[in-house]
């Protein structure tokens, strides 16, 4: 293991982390607020940590090997968590305990949108930005960004982007260079930014509020700066862009990439996931669409299909921005929305759950074994968009899910032994596993009214849940320290 290595790069990633602390300041002069002493302890205090971490080590130039790379995805990850909860834990707009600090900045970086906050609409505008902000870098991964600068500066990235990357294909790459593809990437989510701000101003919003809910959209995040979600806005032009934007960020970005590349929309197509993608939202949207009409929750069908629409795509691509008191409407609607968000987005996209590249392989592998069972001397490879997946990426598929069943029980059994209930439990749970945001029970608004333990525990969840479990659940196997 190369330690001198990891404390070297995890310095530069911190000091790189410590820029966006600017924004806020900038924010808060713009709008006359005199807020920015949060975010100035913040910068000197993470800068002044990752100084000292690389100069420990600035002479390290070992090549960086895979092992080394779980190791600074995890590390880093933490510390970004407890470095981002710095503003928040500072400034007394809002006063936040250290656990919610934490909370928040996790919930942000991780894309999760769960908040321990209330009164957002009375918030300095220098934290509301700073919020959306850690979802914006959060959603594409600071590594990401990060390995598209540090090779520059004689640092190796490949190891980083294989544990970054979300999906079952970790050694796929979309040009030649890991550096050339993190930027590809990141011109793409920039561009979507661009398109989303200009999309959401022109309907209405105010400029703030369009560029930081962009912010949010794009991520997948779900953070918003008014306490009423997106019902805030009560506007349908900005519900229907919303929709359209949470879809196209719920795509495979690497798809994305094969389309700008070849300016041609034939890939997306001839793509196997997104039609499951498309398939699996579709399909609830109308089962949704008919309970809401039968039960005469909304007094029209417009009313009904545009609400079905936004919550059906927020919740499956894990967004978790709400336009109406969902929670309200009949039980198992809800309870049909939090089962959404386990399948989640494509891989390679900002979304969270289990992929639906998985879900497809998975249900391939099933009935590749009950036609087995009636021809037991038949050989029918699995394929998707006909290639043949291999067997190695069917067990990492199988192996995935039954380390996230398993650590979906172990989580939901910590939540309750804090005091949660049930239906509490096991909301939060898929809540902050699936970096969805919102759930059921006492946290249907926020999470503010949980116990500290319990917090701690949504923590874990949504890191385990932004890494893909294995990232960090590597790090506890007797193998991975072995030499």
């Amino acid at each position: 293991m190369h330690y001198n290595v990891i404390r070297r790069v995890s310095g530069l990633l911190l000091g790189l982390f410590s820029i966006t602390m600017l924004p806020p300041v900038l924010v808060s002069i713009i709008y006359n607020e005199q807020n920015h002493q949060p975010f100035v302890i913040g910068f000197f205090t993470i800068f002044l940590c990752g100084f000292l971490l690389w100069l420990s080590a600035r002479h390290a130039k070992e090549e960086l090997r895979t092992r080394d790379g779980f190791i600074i995805a995890a590390v880093f990850w933490l510390s970004l968590g407890l470095a981002g909860a710095i503003p928040f834990y500072v400034s007394t707009i809002p006063s936040l305990s250290l656990t919610d600090a934490i909370f928040e900045s996790i919930s942000g970086l991780t894309t999760t949108g769960a908040t321990v906050i209330s009164g957002l609409d009375e918030l300095p505008k220098s934290i509301l930005f700073y919020r959306q902000q850690l979802q914006w870098l959060g959603g594409m991964g600071i590594i990401v960004l990060a390995v598209a600068v540090l090779p520059m500066l004689g640092i190796g990235g490949m190891q980083l982007y294989k544990t970054e990357t979300p999906g079952p294909v970790k050694d796929s790459k979309l040009t030649p260079r890991i550096t050339e593809t993190a930027k590809a990437l990141w011109e793409i989510y920039a561009g979507l930014t661009i398109a989303c701000t200009l999309a959401y101003w022109g309907a209405g919003m105010s400029f703030f509020d369009a560029l930081t809910h962009s912010f949010s959209t794009v991520s997948i995040g779900g953070f918003s700066t008014h306490d009423a979600s997106f019902g805030f806005f009560n506007n349908s032009a900005l519900n229907y862009i919303c929709i359209s934007f949470m879809l196209i960020a719920g795509i495979n970005f690497a798809l994305h990439f094969k389309v700008a590349h070849s300016l041609s929309f034939k890939h997306y197509a001839g793509n196997s996931e997104l039609k499951g993608y498309v398939t699996i939202i579709a399909v609830h949207i109308l089962i949704i669409l008919i309970a809401l009409v039968s039960y005469r929750v909304f007094p029209d069908i417009n009313e009904s299909l545009e609400q079905t629409l936004f919550q059906v795509v927020s919740f499956a691509t894990t967004s978790g921005f709400t336009t109406t008191d969902y929670a309200s409407w009949p039980s198992f609607i809800p309870v049909s929305l939090i089962f959404l968000s386990f399948y989640g987005g494509c891989a390679g996209s900002t979304a969270g759950g289990i992929k639906v590249i998985r879900i497809l392989i998975m249900f391939k592998q099933l009935g590749k074994e009950v036609t087995h069972l009636i021809h037991p001397h038949s050989d029918m490879p699995i394929k998707l968009d006909h290639h043949i997946v291999p067997r190695t990426v069917i067990h990492s598929v199988w192996a995935f899910f039954s380390a996230y069943i398993l650590s979906f029980g172990v989580l939901m059994i910590l939540m309750m032994a804090t005091g949660l209930n049930q239906v509490t439990a096991f909301s939060a749970v898929a809540s902050t596993l699936n970096n969805l945001g919102p759930g059921l029970g006492d946290i249907s608004q926020t999470f503010a009214s949980i116990p500290d333990p319990s917090k701690w525990v949504a923590c874990l969840s949504m890191l385990l849940g932004r890494l893909e479990i294995f990232t960090l659940l590597v790090l506890f196997t007797p193998t991975f320290w072995r030499d």
